[in-house]
C-alpha cells in the first residue's frame, strides 16, 4: 500500500524543514511552499493526499487558498497547523473546506495522528482547542447572526495584498487584472466597511486575520 502524499506550506523555512523531517518516514513528502499562491499551482501539479499548511502566508492566506481548491474541485484532505489558537479562526477553517486543526503548540506525533484521521474520512480538532470550540460553535447557534461586512473572494485577495504593501500596479499583477480594477475594489471595500483610510484598511485587514503584520509607523493616509 502506498504512502500517503502530503504537501507542506509553511512561509517560515526552520518550521518546514522541521516539518518535513518529522513526516519524511511516515509520508510520501512531495513538496514545500511558501505562500497561498504557490499552493495553488502546487496542489494542481502534485496531486497530493494532504496539504498541511499555515494560515497565515503571504499573497494569499491559507483559508483562501483552501476556498480556491475546493472550488477547484481538489480532493486532498487539508489540515491547518497554526498559530491562531481562537475557536473562530478553527470554526473558519472547516467551513473553508479543512478536515483538520492543529496549533504549532502542539506536539509532532499529533500531526501525524492528525493526517492519519483524516485520510480515514474523519474530522481532527487539536484537543488544546477542542472545548472552545464547541463552545463557539454552540454559542453560534443559539445566538441571532450578527451583521457583518460580506467582502467577495477577489476583494479579500486584493485586501490582503495592500495590507501586506504591495502597491496597486504589484496587486494587479499578482491578480492578473488592471489597476483601475483594483482602485475600484479598494474604494468599494473602504466605503462597505465605512473607513477612509489605508491605515485603517490595513487594520480591519489584521483584525479579520488575513494578515498577521504590525501596522507600518510611516503608513501614509491616503
Amino acid at each position: 500500500m502506498s504512502k500517503p502524499r502530503v504537501l507542506l506550506a509553511d512561509d517560515h523555512t526552520i518550521v518546514a524543514e522541521g516539518l518535513r523531517s518529522l513526516l519524511e518516514g511516515e509520508f510520501e513528502f512531495v513538496g514545500t511552499v511558501g505562500d497561498g499562491r504557490a499552493l495553488l499551482d502546487a496542489a494542481q501539479k502534485l496531486k497530493p493526499d494532504v496539504i498541511v499548511a499555515d494560515i497565515s502566508m503571504p499573497l494569499l492566506n491559507g483559508l483562501d487558498a483552501a476556498r480556491h481548491l475546493k472550488r477547484a474541485g481538489a480532493t486532498a484532505k487539508i489540515i491547518f497547523l497554526t498559530m491562531h489558537a481562537e475557536a473562530q479562526f478553527a470554526a473558519e477553517a472547516f467551513r473553508a473546506g479543512a478536515s483538520g486543526y492543529l496549533l504549532k503548540s502542539s506536539a509532532g506525533e499529533e500531526l501525524i495522528t492528525a493526517i492519519h484521521e483524516v485520510i480515514k474520512g474523519r474530522a481532527y480538532v487539536t484537543p488544546l482547542i477542542t472545548r472552545d470550540v464547541l463552545s463557539f460553535l454552540m454559542g453560534a447557534a443559539g445566538e441571532p447572526e450578527q451583521p457583518s461586512v460580506k467582502l467577495t473572494p477577489r476583494q479579500r485577495e486584493v485586501l490582503q495584498l495592500i495590507a501586506e504593501g504591495r502597491t496597486m500596479k504589484e496587486v494587479a499583477s499578482i491578480l492578473n487584472i488592471s489597476a483601475r480594477t483594483v482602485e475600484s475594489h479598494k474604494y468599494e471595500m473602504m466605503d462597505a466597511i465605512g473607513v477612509q483610510t489605508n491605515a485603517e484598511l490595513v487594520q480591519y485587514a489584521i483584525k479579520i486575520g488575513l494578515v498577521t503584520i504590525s501596522l507600518p509607523p510611516n503608513l501614509s493616509a491616503q
